[in-house]
Formats: structure tokens, sequence, C-alpha cells
């Protein structure tokens, strides 16, 4: 018998993430404009507390998905480290800015005072 190839792990981890991923999307879609929360803190929220990383794979699968603010999330220490991962490199500042949250080289400003815990919703 010929063992599994590398394309069926790589769909069984997409198939097994896509529940998470989704439960990603519906934390990301509850953050009020204004405002931004972190790959750590919806992590938590989601019981996973030590899975940041799944959290910023599955934002930056989030982009062709209108409804999804994923200029919102942001690393702990509040840097744009997703900025990557937009149209452009200015993009994800830019609809930041739009709602009012100041940005300076790639940092949000007052950090705390933007910042939206998901643990709030529970």
């Amino acid at each position: 018998m010929k063992p599994p190839s590398a394309a069926f792990f790589m769909n069984f981890r997409m198939t097994k993430n896509k529940d998470f991923f989704q439960a990603v999307y519906d934390i990301v879609r509850l953050i009020p404009v204004g405002k931004v929360t972190t790959y750590g803190a919806i992590a938590e929220a989601l019981g996973t507390k030590g899975s940041a990383r799944m959290v910023g794979w599955a934002m930056n699968a989030s982009h062709s998905l209108a409804d999804v603010p994923a200029h919102r999330v942001v690393n702990r220490k509040g840097l744009l480290t997703g900025k990557m991962h937009f149209a452009d490199a200015n993009e994800m500042q830019r609809k930041l800015m739009a709602e009012g949250i100041p940005v300076v080289d790639d940092q949000i400003q007052a950090f705390d005072s933007f910042f939206w815990d998901p643990k709030e919703l529970g």
C-alpha cells in the first residue's frame, strides 16, 4: 500500500482547520469599528490560548472575505504585522486610520485605549 501523499495531509489539515478559521472569522466580524484585537486574544477567546499563530494563518486566508475586517487584528504590541497580506503595504494602516485609530511607523498609538478583548462577549 502506498503512503498518503503530501496533498492528502494538506487537505486533511485544511478540513480540520476550516472550523477553526470560521470561528476566528466569527470573532473578527464582532470587533467594533474603531477597535482592534490581537491574534492571541482571539486564540484565548476560542479556548486555544497557544494558537495565536493559527489565528494569523486564518487572517492571512481571509482577504477574499469582504465581511471579515482583517485590518482590526494586530500583534500583542499593536504592530501591523499582517500588513503584507493586504493589496498594498499601506492598506491596513489606511483602514485603521479611517476608523480613527492612530498609526505611526506600523504601530498603533495608545494601543490599550483601542484594544477590544473578545472575552468581553462571554
